[in-house]
């Protein structure tokens, strides 16, 4: 017999009733009676719950002459508990996601004290750094190539829809992308570009919650590949703000861990 579907045995599972039913059934075969008569439900009822169960897969039907015996199927929950087990495993190996998430929850409720006025936040300062494992003109290209940078410039679970910044100044600056919950658009201008070490370009978020945020980008080659320093410097926030202020620490970390990722990927 094949094993049944999770999604079908965790339906069956669903109900209070059919798990009583299925714990007496863990015990011993029983009868319909004698289950309506432990669980309290008519016969009738206990009946449906019974062949809902059955067509799950958990239980086998034994007809004895006048009377229907139902026997709980060992092998349907084995594999259920497997699944379950299996589900466990991947939120361990996942745990990390979970603390940003509530990271940026506790950035936020810290954040909502603070953002009592417009220019609440502005001065707040950040600093970024990651060692690379490959050249600085190859870092640098993924910052200024526009096609190279979309591979990168958001986290994972996002998409970009529009990059660029022009390494030149008064050159474009330009991030918009989108997720299942919303498009966000940045746009401002490059201040300073000196290939392939320094850029600077600052970037306004528009909208409700907007805010600008300055940026300075310090490549340094080291021996194995390069070093990055990113400065960003706030100002100009609005009262709405607060989750993308809150969500920049977490935002950029995931960010600039992809790009580490991609430059790997490109390199092997």
């Amino acid at each position: 017999m094949s094993t049944p579907p999770p999604d079908g045995i965790a339906a069956a599972l669903g109900d209070a009733a059919r798990w009583h039913i299925v714990e007496l059934l863990a015990e011993r075969p029983r009868s319909v009676g004698e289950l309506a008569e432990l669980t309290g439900l008519r016969q009738p009822q206990a009946t449906k719950h019974l062949q809902t169960l059955a067509r799950a897969g958990l239980v086998a039907v034994f007809p004895l002459g006048q009377r229907r015996v139902y026997a709980l199927e060992a092998e349907p929950l084995r594999a259920f508990a497997g699944r379950l087990a299996d589900l466990a495993k991947a939120i361990d190996a996942h745990e990390g996601e979970r603390d940003v998430v509530a990271r940026y929850r506790a950035a936020i409720e810290e954040d909502i004290v603070a953002a009592d006025r417009d220019q609440w936040a502005d001065g707040r300062e950040f600093a970024f750094e990651r060692l690379l494992a490959v050249p600085r003109d190859d870092v640098w290209r993924h910052w200024t190539d526009p096609e190279l940078l979309a591979s990168w410039w958001v986290p994972p679970s996002m998409t970009v829809t529009a990059c660029v910044l022009e390494p030149r100044p008064g050159g474009r600056a330009v991030l918009a992308y989108r997720d299942a919950d919303g498009e966000y658009h940045a746009e401002g201008w490059v201040r300073l570009a000196t290939e392939p070490g320094r850029l600077a370009f600052d970037l306004a978020v528009t909208g409700e919650a907007s805010f600008t945020g300055h940026y300075d980008l310090e490549l340094v080659s080291v021996p194995g590949g390069t070093r990055l320093r990113l400065g960003l410097r706030i100002t100009a926030t609005t009262v709405g703000a607060v989750s993308a202020i809150a969500g920049i620490e977490t935002g950029w970390d995931q960010v600039l861990d992809h790009l580490t990722d991609v430059l790997l990927e490109g390199k092997g």
